[in-house]
């Protein structure tokens, strides 16, 4: 029996049972929260408000509060924070550089959820994050969202290239996704006007390990050679947008980036002003 992901009213009648017996302030919303959480499972929504929970405890608070529970959001997400890892200060600045380049091409680009936060903060395996929370369920993208969701995923190393004059392995990531998407784009959803619309892979429904191995390929070396070619130009397209993008923001990039080196965190409302008020004395 196949169980798929609950929607954004099944999320929030689960976080409704798990937010039993729990002292939940006035300003908590679940209904807001179950729209920031799409694609949790109901066991990552019961982690949420266990971990809201412990978070109030630490901070002698009689309720949970929305702040705890966005904060909650972000360390199911991304794990908890490592504040004792010693970041020396030349992998910081370009940190700070790598994440405000995703978060410009984040604001530009309009398929884009909105940043919710930015931090350097290092959590798990990554360095610093650049967070975006879908703001609906969706069930299908368009192949407009997965080129700016490409160029997304290049904003880090761009920003690196244009600001720092060198690039890093701490794009590698980043890049894995890039080509992920691009090369399903022509293998898999039929969106390349030289492949048309043709399926390139065969998914079946083998369950043993190693099952790629088993499976062969129902494509020409000529027509592989064409895959190869049109991955490498939306990937290469995408890096052109990053670069225009992020050379017409470089005030806005330079001012997210010192925040970071200063503050270490950037809500979404603080990022905004970036735009909006960039003379805003939180800048200073």
């Amino acid at each position: 029996v196949y169980v798929g992901h609950p929607d954004i009213k099944g999320r929030e009648a689960i976080l409704k049972v798990h937010a039993r017996n729990k002292p939940l302030g006035d300003d908590v919303s679940l209904a807001e929260l179950a729209k920031g959480t799409g694609g949790f499972t109901g066991a990552d929504l019961e982690n949420l408000m266990n971990e809201a929970a412990l978070l109030a405890a630490r901070r002698h608070h009689r309720f949970i509060s929305m702040a705890e529970l966005n904060e909650a959001v972000i360390k199911v997400i991304a794990g908890p924070e490592k504040k004792s890892r010693v970041v020396i200060e030349r992998e910081r600045k370009l940190t700070a550089y790598h994440e405000a380049g995703h978060a410009i091409v984040i604001h530009d680009l309009p398929t884009q959820d909105p940043v919710h936060e930015i931090t350097i903060i290092p959590r798990g395996m990554a360095g610093g994050m650049t967070i975006s929370l879908p703001q609906e369920d969706r069930a299908y993208q368009s192949r407009r969202e997965l080129e700016e969701r490409i160029a997304v995923c290049l904003g880090g190393r761009v920003a690196e290239q244009l600001v720092l004059g060198d690039i890093s392995t701490g794009a590698s990531s980043d890049i894995q996704k890039a080509s992920s998407i691009a090369r399903n784009m022509v293998t898999k959803y039929g969106m390349s006007e030289k492949l048309g619309t043709i399926a390139y892979t065969s998914e079946s429904n083998e369950v043993f390990i190693g099952r790629t191995m088993a499976q062969s390929r129902s494509y020409s070396e000529e027509v592989a050679g064409l895959i190869d070619e049109e991955v490498k130009s939306i990937v290469d397209t995408a890096y052109r947008r990053c670069e225009d993008i992020l050379s017409q923001h470089r005030s806005q990039l330079e001012l997210t980036a010192q925040y970071l080196l200063h503050h270490e965190v950037m809500s979404g409302e603080t990022f905004q002003k970036v735009f909006t008020d960039p003379d805003d004395e939180v800048f200073e």
